[in-house]
């Protein structure tokens, strides 16, 4: 009876383990084929169990602890940080293949305040001059047909967001990813191409939230410049916005010197009255918000009085030059 037992008890771990290992077998080469590509991206510091799990969501593999237990059986991986496309339903051995030769698709990280000419310089540095002159042209083409009346350039209608660029996605997918983002923002904060404020058209509320971006920096600082902005233009009065007169020079912050000043450009808010001819760099929801909702107020002026990025508002020239002096006492100007 017992030695029965025995071989019922043996019986039945055999057919488990052959069960187990029939398992394992299609876990490290599933049926079906390969997928679709994915993208998978790596942070610094992830564990190897992070990474399983990510690319289980992804679709990658079914079971991430036999990845684990796979990589215990030959070894463990060295996954540099970076973004991969790897095909969903893939072997472990390629995944372990594409995962062990480094990154095979590029992250583009746009962020607020980044004008057209700084995201050129980003694709230059990770795709080469080619590319980077390829979207440049789409940019130019893909304004015309802006529903936001944009004329001859893109700026302004990029959402800022981390771009995967995967192995061949071409300039133009890349830049219709980018304006798809913009417009998914714009929705969630009630901006359209329909969008008006004090007789000003979308187009030039998009140019407006440009300006507030650079000069308001600051979320809590963003509503009172763009009411600043909006007096300003309802006087007809030039905005003297510093960061418009950089963004002609393709300069990102810095101190504007007098020669600057006198700069014959479009984009010099001193010389010409108005708003510039185009958005002056990406734009965030609280830029956007800011212009479709400034607050009521006075305010024509401002300046930094702090160096943790308060700004002083105020509605006269005398009271502008005082917070000047104060700024001046603080190192600010």
């Amino acid at each position: 009876m017992a030695a029965k037992t025995l071989r019922r008890t043996i019986g039945g771990v055999f057919v488990v383990g052959v069960m187990m290992v029939a398992w394992f077998a299609l876990q490290l080469f599933p049926l079906g084929g390969l997928g679709k590509p994915v993208i998978v991206v790596v942070k610094p510091g992830d564990s190897l169990s992070t990474i399983a799990g990510r690319l289980h969501s992804s679709g990658v593999l079914s079971s991430p602890f036999a990845f684990r237990l796979d990589t215990l059986l030959l070894g463990s991986l060295v996954v540099q940080p970076g973004a991969y496309e790897i095909p969903q339903n893939d072997s472990f051995s390629g995944i372990r293949a594409l995962l062990s030769g480094g990154p095979n698709a590029v992250v583009v990280s746009v962020t607020p305040g980044m004008a057209l000419w700084e995201i050129n310089q980003l694709l230059v540095q990770d795709k080469g001059s080619a590319y980077a002159s390829g979207f440049m042209r789409a940019a130019q083409s893909r304004a015309a047909t802006s529903s936001y009346g944009a004329l001859s350039s893109f700026e302004g209608l990029i959402g800022p967001d981390d771009y995967v660029i995967a192995p061949g996605e071409s300039p133009a997918a890349l830049l219709a990813a980018m304006h798809a983002s913009f417009t998914s923002m714009a929705q969630r904060v009630g901006f359209s191409p329909s969008s008006s404020i004090q007789g000003l058209s979308a187009y030039q509320m998009l140019i407006g939230a440009s300006v507030v971006q650079k000069e308001g920096y600051y979320h809590v600082n963003m509503p009172k410049v763009a009411r600043v902005i909006l007096n300003r233009l309802a006087t007809h009065g030039s905005l003297q916005m510093d960061s418009t007169v950089l963004y002609a020079l393709h300069r990102d912050g810095g101190k504007v010197t007098s020669a600057m000043l006198q700069t014959v450009t479009p984009y010099n808010t001193y010389l010409n009255a108005g708003l510039p001819p185009t958005p002056i760099c990406v734009v965030s929801p609280e830029a956007l918000s800011a212009m479709l909702h400034p607050p009521v107020g006075s305010w024509r002026y401002f300046v930094l009085v702090k160096n943790d990025g308060t700004m002083a508002f105020s509605t006269t020239f005398a009271e502008q030059l005082a917070n000047e002096r104060l700024a001046q006492s603080r190192g600010l100007l």
